[in-house]
């Protein structure tokens, strides 16, 4: 099990971009999948995108592709979701998450092990 930390959120106008971060605990941080979902009030948490061990494999969900990239700095033990082009759809807590498993991608939120306490991202119009 790794604790994970989000940060970099705050409040950003339509068309702006944000950088989240994602500090993880532990010295098996290159071995797991890293993903980041995101929740609005009362709706389900939504898958955003995903990163492989390697860095080599990413995938994203539709809604954010060509606007918001993952990356990974094993060396740090951190993440990135860098979000640009933002809109107003977007406001939503961001969580990122690590799965042990080999599988890739890891689109279901039950099939990540760890989760952070999550970062508000809000997108004014």
């Amino acid at each position: 099990q790794v604790q994970l930390e989000e940060s970099g959120g705050g409040l950003v106008q339509a068309g702006g971009s944000l950088r989240l971060s994602c500090a993880a605990s532990g010295r098996t941080f290159s071995t797991l999948t890293m993903g980041w979902f995101r929740q609005a009030p009362g709706k389900e948490r939504e898958f955003v995108a995903a990163i492989s061990w390697s860095g080599k494999s990413t995938d994203y969900a539709d809604s954010v592709k060509g606007r918001f990239s993952i990356s990974r700095d094993n060396a740090k033990n951190t993440a990135y979701l860098q979000m640009n082009s933002l809109k107003p759809e977007d406001t939503a807590v961001y969580y990122c998450a690590s799965d042990h498993r080999f599988h890739f991608p890891p689109v279901l939120v039950e099939e990540y092990d760890s989760w952070g306490q999550g970062t508000q991202v809000t997108v004014s119009s």
